[in-house]
């Protein structure tokens, strides 16, 4: 059966499929995912799709466990002990932190799959009220007076950040490249920010279950859902300009090793590229990188302008900037 989204979200972070019982001795391979907030329903069909596939190749039983929540805290906890053969996160920059704070696996990760290990891409764009009644349809209209936004942390969940350097950069454009006036926007933005939660699926749950707030920044996969699950209560509305986020996916080498499961892992991610998993990512509002799967499901996904994280010189300069203590967001955010 079916777990509604909001429901979903009121559950523990460990997750495992149905069937996912205790594993006991000569018993099924068990793979544990960490991936981060609205990937709950993509993976619950993708790995009872997988674990059908792996069977049919005479692998035999394999049972998947999976993790959610915001992905900078889905990377600490991985860090810490949290025994995940595979993360499935919102930016790679999440990794890079498990590879050099953890030692789990190589510099070099992104070079083990296809299009820097990011199978699929999706972008920011706004959820509002039925009606769009603030009459929001742009990223200026989100500092007018009165105009509640609901985004979450974006020192803890990756999908905040890539909704907070999309507004810098519309600010940006706007200005001629003026900083001080994409800092301005920003801080105005964060000031119409009732709550921040610390992931994607805590802001949905904010606005579309508890009825706060005028709009949400939020993954586009997860504006569908909404649409899906509270019809004819939101409407989704595209910028004029968000950004390319490019989700990607790693083998925690040195656990997957240590569990014996570095071929199952490898099979896991490589499933993703394959022609069904790329019709799963399009069917849950994930935008493929197939170019067959693409096309069956481009009238689902406008086309405007994205800026890349190139244009904020990498994760790593970005987080610097922005993120880190003491950085721009926490200098525009505690003078709230």
């Amino acid at each position: 059966m079916k777990r509604p989204l909001i429901a979903s979200a009121l559950l523990a972070a460990l997750v495992l499929l149905p069937g996912c019982e205790s594993k006991k001795e000569g018993s099924a391979i068990e793979l544990q995912n960490v991936s981060y907030d609205p990937t709950r329903e993509f993976y619950e069909e993708f790995n009872a799709a997988f674990a059908k596939k792996w069977a049919a190749d005479g692998k035999g039983e394999i049972k998947i466990t999976q993790s959610h929540g915001g992905s900078g805290k889905q990377a600490r906890a991985v860090i810490d002990g949290q025994p995940a053969d595979i993360v499935t996160l919102a930016l790679s920059l999440d990794i890079d932190m498990i590879g050099k704070q953890g030692g789990l696996l190589p510099a070099d990760w992104q070079a083990r799959f296809p299009h820097n290990s990011s199978p699929y891409t999706s972008t920011i764009v706004f959820v509002v009220r039925k009606g769009n009644p603030k009459e929001i349809k742009d990223w200026g209209d989100l500092v007018k007076e009165g105009t509640e936004v609901i985004t979450p942390n974006p020192k803890t969940g990756g999908a905040p950040r890539w909704a907070y350097l999309a507004g810098w950069a519309w600010a940006e454009k706007q200005g001629g490249g003026d900083q001080t006036a994409a800092r301005d926007f920003i801080a105005k933005l964060y000031k119409n920010v009732p709550v921040l939660d610390s992931g994607a699926r805590g802001s949905t749950t904010t606005f579309a279950q508890r009825h706060i707030g005028d709009v949400l920044l939020s993954w586009e996969n997860e504006a569908h859902l909404i649409a899906k699950e509270f019809p004819g209560e939101t409407q989704i509305v595209y910028p004029s300009l968000s950004i390319l986020a490019e989700p990607p996916v790693a083998i925690v080498e040195k656990t997957a090793a240590k569990h014996g499961n570095t071929e199952a892992a490898k099979a896991y991610l490589d499933y993703l590229y394959s022609p069904e998993g790329q019709d799963l990512a399009g069917k849950h509002f994930y935008r493929p990188r197939d170019p067959q799967a693409a096309a069956k499901y481009a009238p689902v996904f406008p086309k405007l302008e994205l800026v890349t994280i190139d244009h904020f010189g990498g994760w790593e300069k970005a987080q610097q900037t922005h993120f880190v203590d003491g950085g721009i967001f926490d200098q525009i955010y505690t003078t709230k």
